[in-house]
């Protein structure tokens, strides 16, 4: 038939496309399960630090006030992070019902909870901000599956990077375009061959789209990782270090200038640490 072998070529290139974006979208999945993780390790060295300056006496009222800032700049994370993940409650509370935040929780809640908390802490911990962190209980698990649903999406949140990267991560079917039942033939099926072909190209056009917004996204997520884990890695080096040179001291006070130098140095790196954590993907 006319344009048969026109038809059949663009629907292979849009099942290769879309193989590639599910391929993408593991990829940046995997990604912020990293960074996840690397957080969650950053968390447990800052709590290190606190610890021990707690166990000090006489420590400047600085070092209250720094820890204060870092426990604002780690409240979303945590809040994310600690949230009880239920499909069904994401997807009835993703945008408020609006187009795209459904798409979106639809999508999000196909992922596993493991990889949905991670993109949740990627995306939303500077997106939500203090909206979030202020809740506590169901209200703030409300607040932060309806985030992670689409909601911050839909309402243009979590910046144009963040917000482009999670439209992506939706794939067609989020998209609403129907790629996946185009590649599998069932809605070309009853077309004619050139208008098949034609569609089938500007779906693929699509999807190659979302494929270069996860790659970018996923090395940015990377970046972002690496200078974590090395900046939580030096600290805890650092406190081990301090702490293992200062195993009778039980006072600020008794510390040399030097000693409290280093202290000093040691705080305000944890305080680099945790503003990490409310960086924003593609900033």
């Amino acid at each position: 038939m006319l344009n048969s072998s026109l038809k059949k070529e663009a629907i292979e290139e849009l099942k290769n496309s879309l193989a590639a974006h599910e391929k993408s979208s593991k990829k940046l999945q995997n990604r912020a399960i990293s960074l996840h993780n690397t957080r969650a390790y950053g968390v447990d060295v800052i709590n290190k630090v606190e610890a021990y300056i707690n166990k000090l006496a006489n420590t400047p009222k600085e070092f209250e006030k720094t820890f204060e800032k870092v426990e604002v700049n780690l409240s979303s994370f945590k809040i994310l992070s600690e949230i009880s993940y239920d499909e069904k409650e994401m997807i009835k509370l993703a945008g408020g019902g609006t187009a795209v935040g459904v798409a979106a929780g639809v999508a999000t809640a196909a992922i596993a909870p493991t990889a949905a908390m991670a993109i949740a802490t990627t995306f939303g911990v500077a997106s939500t901000g203090t909206a979030i962190s202020s809740l506590s209980g169901v209200a703030a698990t409300n607040a932060a599956l309806a985030w992670l649903g689409g909601g911050a999406l839909a309402a243009g949140g979590g910046g144009v990077a963040g917000g482009g990267a999670l439209l992506a991560l939706a794939g067609p079917i989020g998209w609403g375009i129907g790629a996946a039942s185009l590649a599998a033939g069932g809605i070309l099926a009853n077309k004619k061959n050139k208008e098949a072909a034609i569609k089938a190209d500007k779906e693929r056009v699509e999807v190659i789209k979302a494929i270069k917004v996860l790659e970018a996204t996923a090395t940015e997520i990377t970046k972002l990782n690496a200078s974590t884990e090395r900046l939580a890695t030096s600290i805890e080096q650092s406190l081990i270090s301090f702490v293992s040179n200062a195993k009778s001291v039980e006072s600020y006070t008794e510390f040399s200038q030097d000693e409290k130098d280093l202290l000093r140095a040691l705080i305000n790196n944890t305080e680099s640490l945790s503003v990490l954590f409310k960086k924003e993907i593609g900033e």
